[in-house]
């Protein structure tokens, strides 16, 4: 592959190579191409990865005992020795999740878009932050915009809200241990139990609402998707201004918005849980 000659240059000790690389981390640079030659072989031997490596066998091992702790590899002496574990298949297999949900939920976007006259979004969670997939823009002057790629806060989105809705009780709590309950307008759910009393009340109607809790001016509306284990995996929200998104309308919408991750959750497969389940 295009990446394994520098990968293997700087396995043999060339550290002129990753000095190129500002915050390259050579260790990491060591594991990840071990990963990658024993992904193109069907069972490679401790001997072999160091060879094709071109590392010495002990350091291959000090490696592979790592990736091996940690589910990235495992060792069947039985059928030629190491092979990929399930955790690199599972890291691997969420690049091909969200790519499926980027893909599949265009055409559903595009049509809650149309439908609802307004900005429409998919997010995914990572880092205890909403990440921003895909958008379809409302055609109005003044509209909600999120770049693809930016990150939000989860306790003050639509889209945040709906996704730990639906998270176990303990996920939810590492998550706002983790980053906090930041105050970003006079309306922003900072208090614990005001927000878990929140995402009771969004499983039970199955939407979220951020009612400018993010940005003055906005309100949103957003709804969970889920996977085939039942598992929220990402969510969508319509946006807009508070002129045209009055609380009225946002009643209105925020079924359709149901409605379409529903539709979302069935074309990638999924199942949604049993109404005010978290999975």
């Amino acid at each position: 592959m295009a990446g394994r000659p520098r990968l293997t240059r700087v396995l043999a000790g060339e550290d002129d190579l990753a000095r190129q690389q500002p915050g390259s981390v050579q260790a990491l640079d060591r594991g990840l191409a071990l990963l990658e030659i024993i992904a193109q072989a069907d069972g490679l031997s401790l001997t072999g990865i160091a060879q094709r490596a071109g590392i010495a066998p002990s350091t291959a091992h000090r490696i592979l005992a790592t990736l091996k702790a940690a589910g990235f590899v495992y060792c069947d002496a039985a059928h030629g020795g190491y092979l990929i574990g399930v955790k690199a298949f599972k890291v691997g297999s969420a690049f091909l999740r969200n790519r499926k949900l980027v893909d599949v939920g265009r055409e559903v976007m595009r049509d809650l878009m149309a439908a609802s006259g307004e900005t429409t979004t998919l997010g995914i969670e990572n880092d205890g932050a909403v990440v921003f997939i895909s958008q379809f823009e409302s055609h109005h002057a003044i509209r909600a915009f999120h770049r693809p790629g930016a990150r939000g806060p989860m306790h003050a989105s639509s889209l945040g809200k709906a996704i730990l809705a639906w998270l176990p009780g303990a996920d939810v709590t590492k998550v706002l241990y983790r980053v906090g309950l930041e105050k970003l307008t006079d309306r922003t759910i900072v208090d614990p139990e005001a927000l878990f009393a929140d995402l009771a009340l969004t499983r039970e109607r199955g939407w979220a609402v951020d009612d400018e809790e993010k940005a003055e001016g906005m309100r949103c509306a957003g709804a969970p998707v889920f996977n085939e284990h039942r598992e929220v995996v990402g969510a969508v929200s319509v946006s807009g201004p508070t002129v045209r998104m009055t609380h009225e309308r946002l009643g209105e919408l925020g079924p359709l918005v149901k409605r379409a991750a529903a539709e979302l959750t069935d074309r990638v497969g999924g199942i949604a849980p049993k109404a005010g389940s978290t999975g």
